[in-house]
């Protein structure tokens, strides 16, 4: 079965074509990051604007580099929220005239999900339930229950930003640029991480929710108190201690915060497994820390590869397989959500067209 996927919840235009929801034959991803970094974040109009002249394309280009003809296309999977409106719209438009004009089914996904299918794809050796996955990213920190695969309780979320938007916020205030992530973490390599102290965010409920809005604010205050001071344009980052030790400090705080939360869920559910995915799965020290946990636990850790732990549309490509098989299949007039979250959205509306 060959289902064409399409992801533009955010800032990143992206179809693939995957087979039986496993084999990608394509996965095509038009960045627009160059358009964003002068802003040091995501501008919602300029987003969907991009997206709107992107889609065309990409998908004609995932389509040639599937070796296929629309045709060929037994389904059609798109991101359903949650995510920018704008941006949503431009790629869920596209998919219902897909589904509409080659009379396949249509098929809605949460991004989330995407993100944790996506450790599904390349997974080797089938997953043990109970698992816990953790979603990580500029927009979602969340963390899930899978009872088995297709299942989802959400235990914790952010209750302010997300790991990844202050990631963002940290690298746009000491003027490295955007995305913030990929230099973050490149720079706390090469940093002391004890040359500043920062807290882990705890609540009195016991709650597993994650907050890292009081580190950003803490990270802001060091910086306002020097000597740190933003980057001179043209400056290399590499030359200066002051914030490469303030990058290692920042990510350390960051990574334990999400390690106790999930080594305590990990302890008191009996998980047999820990998936962590979504952009900020890229982190050098994160996929280090999180290994070390599964040894200490013994049960494994599995993480998507590089090119799939960032938005994309095999991904989601993946989830719809899964929803095809629970003929789980959409209308036409599904419209996008950027409420919507796993383990606690309702039904997605059904066409009894193919049921």
């Amino acid at each position: 079965m060959l289902i064409l996927g399409i992801e533009s919840s955010c800032d990143e235009t992206s179809a693939a074509v995957v087979e039986d929801g496993r084999r990608i034959l394509s996965n095509v991803v038009a960045s627009q990051d160059e358009i964003h970094r002068p802003y040091g974040g995501v501008v919602p109009e300029l987003a969907s604007r991009q997206h709107l002249t992107q889609i065309g394309p990409v998908v004609d280009s995932a389509l040639a580099r599937a070796g296929i003809e629309l045709d060929a296309i037994d389904a059609v999977a798109v991101t359903q929220g949650p995510g920018l409106i704008g941006s949503l719209l431009v790629g869920l438009s596209f998919a219902k005239s897909i589904a509409f004009a080659r009379d396949v089914p249509l098929l809605a996904v949460d991004h989330l999900e995407g993100h944790i299918r996506a450790a599904y794809i390349e997974s080797s050796e089938p997953i043990g339930h109970p698992a816990l996955s953790l979603v990580v990213s500029g927009g979602h920190t969340s963390l899930f229950l899978m009872k088995e695969a297709s299942s989802y309780e959400l235990i914790g979320k952010t209750r302010d930003d997300a790991a990844g938007e202050a990631y963002d916020k940290v690298a746009k205030r000491l003027g490295l640029g955007y995305p913030g992530g990929p230099i973050l973490d490149r720079l706390a390599a090469l940093g002391d991480a004890s040359a500043h102290s920062f807290t882990v965010s705890k609540f009195s409920d016991g709650s597993e929710d994650f907050s890292f809005s009081g580190l950003k604010s803490a990270v802001l205050r060091a910086i306002q108190k020097g000597p740190i001071e933003r980057l001179r344009e043209g400056e290399a980052p590499d030359e200066r201690g002051d914030i490469c030790d303030l990058a290692a400090a920042f990510q350390r705080t960051v990574v334990r915060t999400l390690l106790m939360r999930v080594e305590r869920a990990a302890k008191r559910l009996r998980v047999r497994a820990i998936v962590v995915s979504g952009g900020v799965a890229a982190n050098r020290e994160l996929r280090v820390s999180f290994g070390e946990l599964a040894r200490r636990l013994e049960i494994p850790a599995i993480f998507p590869s590089l090119e799939l732990s960032t938005d994309n549309a095999a991904m989601i490509a993946a989830a719809g397989y899964a929803k095809y098989q629970r003929k789980e299949f959409s209308d036409l007039g599904l419209e996008p959500d950027v409420e919507l979250r796993l383990g606690e959205a309702g039904a997605l509306r059904r066409s009894r067209r193919y049921l």
